[in-house]
């Protein structure tokens, strides 16, 4: 079996993230990315590599100064059911603890992979404001179909806590008639 590196993304590896994220997004399975997305969180990102190709990828972006949020991870076809996605989130989560973080989050479709890792999955009103303000632009906005699944980092390890208890459904509501009223303005104006 060929040997497979996981360290820190560079400039370079860009170009193998979007393929691989990409070709996930255009089955729907994820959202798509643009180079300038990816640059911009760069050093947040882990790459896994293979004869010199990026065959695996995820990232860490913060929430808050506690809360990191696990992205973009997405392993090519050809290395999947390889374990290498799960070398990916251990080495994320690695990388989240080293950082100091508290706790972790993931979206996800494929609750059962990340509950084999030790996430939990959790109420989406309970993860912080930053990360709906960035959901109210998801074309999945309107009929969101991800699970939200947290872990703590911290010992000892208690049910995670609803770090934006501020978010109310009616908060939510707000936000969804503040998107449509500007997809509306966007399509007449």
């Amino acid at each position: 079996m060929t040997e497979i590196t996981i360290r820190a993304a560079t400039e370079a590896d860009i170009d193998g993230i979007l393929a691989i994220v990409n070709a996930y997004a255009a089955q729907n399975l994820m959202l798509p990315r643009n180079a300038e997305q990816i640059r911009r969180v760069l050093p947040d990102f882990l790459v896994a590599v293979a004869e010199g190709r990026v065959v695996g990828c995820g990232s860490n972006v913060a929430l808050t100064p506690e809360v990191t949020e696990l992205r973009s991870l997405a392993v090519a076809t050809d290395y999947r059911s390889s374990g290498l996605g799960r070398r990916l989130v251990e080495a994320l989560v690695a990388k989240a603890r080293a950082d100091g973080f508290e706790q972790i989050c993931a979206l996800t479709l494929t609750e059962s992979f990340f509950g084999r890792m030790g996430f939990t999955a959790i109420d989406r009103w309970a993860i912080p404001t930053k990360l709906w303000h960035e959901c109210i632009y998801c074309p999945k906005f309107d009929a969101c179909d991800e699970i939200t699944m947290m872990m703590n980092l911290i010992e000892p390890a208690t049910a995670p806590k609803q770090i934006a208890p501020e978010v109310s459904q009616e908060l939510w509501q707000g936000l969804k008639i503040g998107r449509q009223q500007r997809l509306r303005f966007q399509v007449t104006g």
